[in-house]
């Protein structure tokens, strides 16, 4: 209070009725945001009852993360706390995003206990724009699927096959996305991949290839599972005696040929992160069931 304003406050007293420090107040008035009222003969600001609401106001929009220029502009009457908010907001779920894709990739950084060059990889492989992102996704589907002598409806779907990260996906996506696509650039696993499709992919005017009711039907992996429950050893004889009814008369050796690429490629993995990158359910991982059976083709041969 000041003696030839006594119903004014000083800096002080404004600091002691909002709670903040007098170096913060002193700052907002400075830049406009609350500017004092009057001066006293000595020259110190002055301020009154308005100040106060209007510092309980700077607050609140400092608070939520308003800049002293927006906050300047709003009380200036020159754009309205809508407008400003709305802009905040779009500004959030940006850096949220970036969040995200930080968390994801220290994440996987500290599962794998990744080098700095590959850490510097994945986050450059986790902030990939959509068009970029679908770069990568097209010249995989051309190398892996192009040429595949297969019918009209599956070309069609091979085509429009996408794998898409929305536009504000969870950590776990992320993750699985850096993992897809270093995966997919590798020349290794995109060979591997066209080997298993050419085994497993129907040709048209062809019935289904031996091996191709493994990986499309998951009715086989239940059934190994179950085997596996009661503690049958693939080498044992009730092993074959449950593979026999799975694959009926097919060529036990194609069908074996084509689940050791399948295995090769990790076809498994591939399956996998693509569901977790577009946010789906996958089925339980089975790769311990695949390989059982693939011992139990290998001594069936034998036998």
């Amino acid at each position: 209070m000041d003696e030839e304003h006594p119903a004014l406050l000083t800096i002080g007293r404004l600091a002691h009725r909002t709670g903040l420090p007098v170096r913060t107040l002193r700052f907002w008035s400075d830049e406009g945001a609350v500017p004092p009222v009057a001066r006293s003969a000595s020259g110190y600001r002055l301020y009154d009852a308005g100040s106060v609401a209007r510092v309980e106001l700077v607050r609140t929009l400092r608070e939520l993360g308003l800049g002293l220029d927006d906050v300047c502009r709003v009380l200036s009457g020159r754009t309205t706390v809508a407008e400003v908010a709305h802009a905040h907001v779009a500004a959030l779920d940006a850096q949220i995003r970036s969040l995200k894709v930080s968390r994801a990739v220290l994440s996987t950084v500290a599962t794998r206990g990744s080098t700095a060059e590959e850490t510097a990889l994945m986050n450059r492989l986790a902030r990939l724009s959509a068009a970029e992102r679908k770069q990568i996704i097209d010249e995989f589907k051309e190398e892996v699927f192009g040429g595949l002598d297969v019918e009209p409806r599956l070309r069609d779907r091979i085509l429009t096959y996408r794998i898409e990260l929305p536009d504000d996906p969870a950590p776990e996506q992320v993750d699985a996305w850096i993992e897809l696509a270093e995966l997919v650039r590798d020349p290794g696993f995109r060979a591997r991949l066209r080997t298993w499709l050419e085994l497993n992919t129907p040709v048209p005017g062809q019935g289904r290839p031996p091996g191709a009711s493994i990986w499309w039907a998951r009715q086989v992996v239940e059934i190994v599972a179950e085997v596996r429950k009661r503690g049958v050893a693939p080498e044992a004889p009730e092993a074959a005696e449950a593979l026999s009814p799975l694959f009926g008369d097919a060529d036990r050796t194609a069908v074996l040929r084509s689940l050791e690429a399948g295995i090769e490629a990790g076809a498994e993995r591939y399956h996998r992160l693509v569901a977790r990158v577009r946010g789906q359910e996958s089925a339980p991982d089975a790769t311990e069931e695949l390989e059982w059976l693939a011992r139990a083709l290998r001594a069936a041969a034998q036998a």
